[in-house]
């Protein structure tokens, strides 16, 4: 049986989100013939919004802590999912933690007992690789660790979510949007600022902290 090759229509996406994909080996999906070895999986941000269902600071936020985070532990290499482990200092069931380390969870493979046990004698093993309650982040902002099983070293990324520019009063309408009680024109205003203070949250730099910690 060969693969189905049946393509679908594209999304018609109304927002072009301007940030750069993540790149990701997987051991498994190199075994498996999924990827050529050494090749990655591409995430968009768009991949992103796909597995959240939506788009906002929060969403967004969680993909640049990632993608920063990625970066400082594999600078000039390419990172390795099941060589990732992600520290959480809130609980599953925050409202903000939870919702970001999924995003997390998606992108660098990292679960919990429940994930991918590994082939063979565990190559691309996920389990245990993503822990709440984990440290003290000694502040409000959401922060997040993420630690390099081959060589320890881990990194701390911070994401100032307080210095997100509010919204412009168009965001307003949400609850007049969620009971159908807005014009075209308002829909559109609102779509403009909401997805803005998203793009914000993509391309400025100035909104998160990275730091190596001592292994």
């Amino acid at each position: 049986m060969t693969p189905n090759t049946t393509t679908t229509a594209e999304t018609n996406w109304a927002v072009d989100y301007d940030v750069e994909p993540i790149e990701i080996r997987d051991p498994v999906a190199e075994t498996l013939g999924v990827l050529k070895p050494g090749e990655p999986f591409v995430i968009t941000y768009r991949d992103v919004v796909k597995e959240a269902g939506h788009s906002c600071p929060t969403a967004s936020g969680a993909y640049r802590i990632t993608q920063l985070g990625l970066d400082a532990l594999y600078p000039g290499d390419l990172p390795l999912r099941s060589d990732v482990e992600v520290r959480v200092p809130g609980p599953r069931d925050d409202a903000t933690y939870g919702v970001m380390s999924r995003i997390i969870s998606y992108i660098t493979g990292a679960t919990q007992e429940d994930g991918f046990g590994g082939l063979g004698d565990g190559v691309g093993n996920r389990r245990e690789l993503l822990a709440f309650d984990a440290f003290d982040p000694g502040g409000t902002e959401p922060t997040f660790r993420f630690r390099r099983t081959d060589t320890g070293e881990t990194v701390e990324v911070t994401y100032h979510v307080g210095a997100v520019p509010d919204g412009d009063p168009a965001t307003g309408n949400l609850r007049r949007i969620l009971d159908g009680m807005v014009t075209d024109e308002q829909r559109e205003a609102f779509e403009g600022a909401w997805n803005s203070r998203v793009q914000r949250v993509l391309a400025d730099d100035s909104l998160f902290a990275v730091r190596t910690l001592d292994a």
